[in-house]
């Protein structure tokens, strides 16, 4: 049996299925496109939201800006508007010192030419220090000058005030209270002038009397002079009070006032039993003013403590010096200040002793006033009394960035 292979050719695809598969592939081609159109179109959709989102935003803002820049400019205007009203003198210093700007009321205390000068110059052409710290003398008016340094640091701005009248007014009540005080008490001195008075013609007149011994004649001599001497103290010091302090412009090195005042009382306290010292830590502090009132303001304050410590006591003189101000104070241990006399303890003629005017502390407080300082009574001593007057240092200065 014979087995017969017939090999036949395969038949070719038909001619159909290339078109339709292309034609599928295009149609997903196309689906796709229209999908990512449609997304691209959302996107752009959503872009062009935010855009007019951030356009009205922007809107805003510039709209705020604007209305902040009004409200600056505003503001501004007002500022400079009340600089120009403003009749203190107001001046701009950058951080060289320089005068970068000034108002109405500084240029005519310092004219135009004021603008781009170093302040340095300024102070060492137009002005003259006074005793008081931040004040100056601009020709005949008294200045008060306060500064304060630009929140940014580049610079300081400096506020001029005329304070001629207020120093004037100062001046005249101070007069006025010295002459209400002496007004008040005049009945009070006539007593005290009198007692010494009829005192030294009481021993005068024992000196005419026949058969007295040269040692009793010498005694009572002695007892009539002392009695005169008492009443010149009285009539200087009540003179001294009423025409007040001349002050003059002595440069004084703390130290050595503090020295001389010491030598003075030195003997007193010795004469007395009274325990003395003096602590000096015024280094090369010094003050300008009139020495001869100074001096005496502090032998005051001595001699006050003096009177008031008794034998086998102590008083202690001390001098300290802190850069900008000098201060010296007088401690004893005496019986103190009761603090019902305390607010009085100043007044003129108001005295807790037998004898005395009551002008010692009042005339002290005049000269520390007149010197730009005060006198006050510490109120930490437990024990007697302490004075502190307290003084500024040198000459008064403005400081400025040379």
């Amino acid at each position: 049996m014979h087995l017969k292979f017939l090999m036949t050719n395969p038949q070719p695809a038909s001619s159909d299925a290339a078109p339709a598969d292309k034609a599928a592939e295009l149609q997903r081609a196309f689906a796709m496109f229209n999908q990512v159109s449609a997304e691209l179109t959302q996107a752009y959709e959503t872009l062009q939201g935010k855009v007019a989102s951030l356009t009205e935003e922007l809107a805003v803002a510039n709209g705020e800006l604007r209305r902040q820049y009004r409200e600056k400019e505003a503001l501004s205007e007002r500022l400079s508007s009340l600089l120009d009203a403003l009749p203190a003198g107001v001046v701009l210093l950058d951080a060289s010192a320089r005068v970068a700007a000034v108002n109405p009321a500084a240029i005519e205390m310092f004219g135009e030419q004021v603008l781009g000068a170093h302040w340095g110059d300024v102070v060492n052409r137009c002005l003259e220090p006074t005793l008081t710290i931040g004040e100056w003398m601009l020709g005949e008016s008294r200045l008060s000058i306060a500064e304060s340094a630009l929140p940014s640091g580049d610079g300081k701005i400096l506020l001029l005030h005329d304070i001629s009248t207020a120093q004037r007014m100062k001046e005249e009540l101070e007069r006025s209270q010295r002459l209400a005080a002496m007004g008040e008490m005049a009945a009070s001195l006539a007593h005290q002038l009198r007692t010494p008075l009829a005192a030294a013609l009481l021993y005068a007149s024992n000196l005419g009397q026949p058969g007295m011994s040269e040692e009793a004649r010498a005694r009572f001599s002695d007892k009539a002079t002392g009695q005169l001497r008492r009443l010149e103290r009285l009539i200087q010091d009540v003179l001294l009070f009423a025409r007040g302090e001349s002050i003059g412009a002595d440069v004084i090195v703390a130290s050595e006032l503090l020295a001389e005042a010491a030598q003075t009382m030195e003997p007193l306290m010795r004469e007395q039993g009274v325990d003395f010292v003096v602590l000096d830590d015024c280094l090369d502090g010094r003050l300008v003013g009139s020495r001869k009132a100074l001096f005496g303001a502090l032998v005051n304050l001595l001699e006050n403590a003096l009177q008031a410590t008794p034998a086998a006591g102590k008083i202690c003189l001390g001098g300290n010096f802190s850069g900008e101000s000098l201060r010296f104070s007088v401690r004893d241990t005496g019986p103190g200040i009761p603090p019902e006399k305390r607010d009085r303890i100043f007044e003129p003629f108001y005295t807790t002793k037998g004898q005395g005017t009551g002008l010692g502390l009042a005339i002290a407080l005049g000269v520390a006033r007149a010197h730009g300082g005060t006198i006050e009574i510490s109120p930490s001593v437990a024990d007697g009394a302490e004075f502190v007057m307290t003084l500024p240092a040198g000459v008064a200065t403005t400081e400025v960035d040379q």
